[in-house]
């Protein structure tokens, strides 16, 4: 059961126009949003900030970013978010090696070291205390540039946020985000825990 019920879709208006942006990247509108429509300027902020975010504005792929996604909310434990990011980059286009093998991104093949230098990033950005360091900055400049950078950790903080609105609410997680999780994350534990 989740700390604070969500509201009806049409609860807001502004909010319910805005978040038709995630019939394109998840296929539902998440029950995260809803639930941020009891205050909804938190609700279209979020939207707001969320679009900006996952805007491509270099070579990090949509795809990859959610895989960055992914990393951040595995290293915080967060159940929803590693079910809609996994969800998110199936349904952008990642690789099928990849989605089957992300919790191997640091030795699979089907990893780039420009896409490992990414979730090594993510993973350490995520951490707390925070981990990024010099090494790491070294790498990431071997494959991107500045605004990329910049990119990938929008992405990082926007799941930060994320992470702890959703595990803090116990956020009733959507049947499509389910099966995602199942299909590659099954394997390695995951269960949908407090968000029932």
């Amino acid at each position: 059961m989740p700390l604070v019920k969500p509201l009806d879709p049409h609860h807001d208006k502004e909010t319910k126009e805005l978040a038709e942006f995630f019939d394109e990247t998840l296929g539902f509108c998440p029950n995260s949003v809803l639930t941020m429509q009891h205050r909804p300027a938190i609700s279209k902020a979020f939207i707001t900030l969320n679009k900006a975010v996952m805007a491509n504005e270099g070579r990090v792929t949509s795809a990859l970013k959610r895989l960055i996604a992914w990393v951040s909310s595995n290293s915080t434990g967060c159940r929803y978010c590693q079910a809609h990011a996994i969800h998110a980059a199936e349904r952008y286009g990642a690789e099928q090696e990849q989605l089957d093998n992300i919790w191997e991104f640091r030795t699979h093949s089907a990893f780039s070291e420009a896409e490992r230098a990414a979730l090594d990033f993510s993973l350490a950005a995520s951490q707390v205390p925070n981990t990024v360091n010099a090494k790491i900055k070294k790498r990431l400049y071997s494959y991107w540039d500045e605004g990329e950078i910049v990119e990938m950790l929008g992405v990082i903080s926007l799941f930060g946020f994320l992470n702890r609105w959703n595990d803090s609410m116990g956020t009733s997680l959507e049947d499509g985000a389910v099966e995602s999780g199942k299909k590659y994350l099954g394997k390695y534990g995951w269960g949908k825990g407090k968000h029932t």
